[in-house]
């Protein structure tokens, strides 16, 4: 199998939509972007219940919490911003910088 390259399609705060899992066609923000596993965290996206120790000396509490697990990459796209599709992006270099562009309306994503 080929290494697998340390680079995502989307950046954290992009608004995404999940395409595959539990949560499929749920939008929300990515929290975090995890490149060298191709992973990211969409905020209220992919919920586990975690059991945690309680820990005094940091005033950590004790008990079950919730808290948003990673999703790979390939199961989120990215909504353009103008025209509120889920699209796929190609880049562009528009003034000399690359950007991300909209496939489906040409918009440019990156501000």
């Amino acid at each position: 199998m080929a290494d697998k390259k340390n680079s995502l399609h989307v950046k954290t705060g992009d608004r995404v939509v999940i395409t595959a899992g539990k949560d499929k066609g749920k939008i929300g923000n990515i929290k975090k972007a995890i490149p060298s596993e191709g992973k990211v965290l969409v905020e209220g996206a992919n919920m586990i219940t975690k059991a945690t120790k309680a820990n005094p000396a940091y005033g950590i509490q004790g008990g079950l919490i919730k808290k948003e697990a990673a999703l790979d990459s390939s199961n989120v796209m990215i909504v353009c911003p103008s025209c509120e599709k889920p699209t796929r992006i190609k880049h562009a270099i528009i003034d000399g910088k690359k950007v991300r562009v909209c496939k489906k309306c040409g918009e440019q994503l990156d501000a």
